[in-house]
């Protein structure tokens, strides 16, 4: 449910997170601001936006029109001044930490009052986001979503040692207000919950590819078709509970010894990169798999696919 005493959010950094998060904040009724770093690529923001309203009208999660509804809520702009009154604010520009900071100093001279401005960081922990601040230090705080963040629901927060009574709580009431799932973390770690879960599963999937023991299809093919599902249901800690840990230390203790313990990225990945086969997006097409016959209209209908059951929002009515 909107929160009446939010009256003006902020989003500083538009693209991937940023314009998912417009999305998210329009469709819960908030009146919400974009701050642009070019003009001209506006446009291309204002088609994201579109996109991804598109997709719920095809996916019948609203009825045409509700777009139009939603943007009332929306502006774009490329002046932070017009930041001034926001409650809350999302930083969501790339993972530059010098960027960051001069940002963050921007906006400690035009909205000293803001409750907190949420980092959407994916590793780096607050007391380097805070570490040029003053004004604002103790309301700067890590809000980290997944791509894309109107789709997925979990957010982690993460406070650190200057972050004021009430900030993390406020955030966390803000997100459940947006229907997302935030937790708060007891305390700073790179990668947070989220990346340092997926990064130990891709280390483990890396070795055995490296190793010779299976292809990228196989681990891809036992991902989609034995645990995964599972957890999307249950989680880890209740189905090691169930199967009983007398079972789980025995397997703890043979298999804990045989996993990668590698420390930075593999040949698998430096030679792609170093050839130009950096993944779906390259010019070549390829990464670990050839894309270049893939439909990736149809890929990205599989990836928002788990979570169309989590779009139950209550959007706007004017």
């Amino acid at each position: 449910m909107k929160l009446e005493s939010v009256r003006h959010i902020g989003i500083i950094g538009l693209g991937m997170i940023g314009d998912s998060m417009a999305v998210l904040t329009t469709g819960h009724g908030y009146r919400t601001t974009c701050v642009a770093r070019r003009a001209e690529m506006i446009p291309e923001y204002k088609k994201s936006y579109d996109m991804y309203f598109q997709q719920m009208v095809d996916n019948r999660v609203i009825k045409p029109g509700q777009r139009e509804i939603c943007e009332k809520y929306l502006k774009y702009t490329i002046d932070c001044n017009e930041l001034h009154d926001c409650d809350l604010i999302f930083e969501c520009v790339n993972e530059n930490l010098e960027l960051k900071q001069d940002i963050y100093s921007r906006l400690e001279e035009i909205c000293p009052n803001v409750r907190v401005i949420c980092s959407a960081s994916s590793s780096f922990v607050p007391d380097l986001l805070t570490g040029k601040a003053t004004i604002l230090k103790d309301r700067i705080i890590v809000a980290h979503p997944f791509n894309p963040a109107h789709m997925v629901p979990f957010f982690e927060l993460c406070g650190g040692s200057a972050t004021g009574e009430g900030v993390l709580q406020f955030a966390r009431e803000v997100l459940i207000s947006l229907d997302r799932r935030p937790v708060i973390l007891k305390k700073p770690a790179p990668g947070f919950i989220g990346n340092r879960l997926q990064f130990a599963l891709w280390r483990e999937a890396l070795n055995l590819v490296e190793s010779g023991i299976c292809d990228p299809k196989d681990v891809d093919t036992c991902l989609n078709y034995s645990f995964c599902p599972r957890y999307t249901s249950i989680g880890m800690y209740e189905h090691f509970d169930n199967g009983g840990l007398k079972l789980n230390v025995v397997t703890c203790d043979t298999v804990f010894p045989t996993l990668s313990n590698m420390d930075r990225a593999p040949a698998s990945i430096t030679e792609r990169i170093a050839r130009g086969d950096t993944g779906a997006r390259a010019d070549s097409r390829k990464g670990f798999y050839d894309w270049s016959e893939v439909d990736m209209e149809e890929y990205l209908k599989r990836v928002n696919a788990p979570y169309w059951r989590f779009m139950n929002w209550d959007f706007p009515k004017e």
